[in-house]
């Protein structure tokens, strides 16, 4: 699954093109490299994302093409 969808469906990013922006302005890392929004993302992957000056680190447990909000949170699990 693309990083930029995979954000999105697991709500750790609202919306898809804010997720792409972020990969761009190269905030987004998986397994300590900066990633683009094109990026293939596999389970037990892990994705850093800065949001000025917190860092949010998660898991991928789970891919999906499409969650509910109360189930978006078994996709990954924070660090």
């Amino acid at each position: 699954m693309r990083l930029d969808k995979f954000l999105k469906v697991s709500r750790l990013i609202k919306r898809r093109t804010v997720a792409n922006e972020a990969c761009d302005a190269g905030r987004v890392l998986v397994n300590d490299k900066v990633a683009k929004a094109s990026t293939k993302v596999k389970v037990g992957d892990i994705i850093e994302i800065q949001f000025g000056t917190k860092t949010l680190r998660a898991r991928v447990l789970d891919l999906q093409e499409t969650t509910k909000k109360e189930e978006a949170k078994e996709l990954f699990e924070i660090l």
